[in-house]
């Protein structure tokens, strides 16, 4: 059983990886420097856990301490137990969920070790937005996409944030890290998969003629809010596919457009 410990000082060097959660700049350097993320709430906790990533402590207020119970009772790590002032002084802003913790990250695979057996696979260009990349994820888990790629650029999926925004559907979604960009998207290729760039531009195919649920094996592409793909990106795909649009409106948030689009490539395909 976890130790349960009562923390009043917000210096506490035990509490070290809870601090400055809202300085993105040093979070985004110092967690995968130190192979840590933070799962923040009840279920995404427990979702982490059952994905297997190994707990390093919680942060939990006491009201919190009864509904974790059952998890503290099978964790060897500690458990600090702290006032929510306190828990907002140390973190930098008040934790609705009352519960937070440290969780040690796993090795990521390869992007050939997950091409080996996935059908249907999402690739991401610059995505930068965290709250983006967990709109995504939750829509590739939720709508049977298979992995997810990103370009060496994204923004890390473990960040609070996305994995907040996704409710734990990062854990359940494997992915990789292209190592070059766009050269890696020959190894996509390679691997017997047609490379779809999804866009707003009138000479794309709608998804509904180009039919990505038909094909074999299928990589979607999505950009960046705003920008959207890169030329490059774009050069390099197989064929362009964009959502048809009504009344005026050009184009959708990317998380919205993503579960459109995800929606359409695994149409007819089980669900497990």
């Amino acid at each position: 059983m976890a130790d349960l410990i009562t923390v009043e000082d917000p210096a506490d060097p035990r509490l070290r990886d809870y601090t400055g959660l809202t300085d993105v700049e040093l979070r985004r350097k110092r967690e995968p420097a130190e192979g840590l993320f933070i799962a923040e709430g009840e279920k995404v906790i427990r979702r982490a856990k059952e994905a297997g990533y190994e707990m390093r402590s919680m942060l939990l207020s006491a009201k919190w301490v009864d509904v974790m119970r059952d998890v503290i009772e099978e964790l060897p790590a500690p458990v600090y137990a702290v006032s929510p002032e306190l828990a907002e002084r140390v973190t930098g802003y008040h934790v609705h969920r009352g519960a937070l913790a440290s969780m040690q990250r796993k090795p990521l695979p390869t992007a050939a070790e997950l091409l080996r057996t996935a059908r249907r696979v999402v690739i991401m260009e610059s995505v930068n937005d965290h709250t983006n990349i967990g709109a995504i994820f939750r829509s590739a888990a939720a709508l049977g996409m298979d992995a997810v790629l990103l370009s060496p650029d994204c923004a890390d999926p473990l960040y609070r944030r996305s994995v907040k925004v996704s409710m734990g559907a990062v854990f359940s979604v494997p992915y990789a890290r292209l190592d070059t960009w766009p050269k890696g998207l020959d190894s996509v290729r390679e691997a017997g998969f047609t490379l779809l760039a999804l866009t707003p531009d009138e000479k794309a195919r709608s998804l509904d003629e180009a039919a990505p649920h038909t094909m074999d094996r299928v990589a979607l592409m999505l950009g960046a809010e705003g920008d959207g793909l890169s030329t490059q990106a774009l050069v390099a795909a197989d064929e362009w596919v964009r959502i048809p649009m009504s009344h005026g409106v050009d184009s959708l948030n990317v998380g919205a457009a993503a579960a459109v689009a995800f929606y359409a490539v695994a149409t007819g395909r089980p669900r497990t």
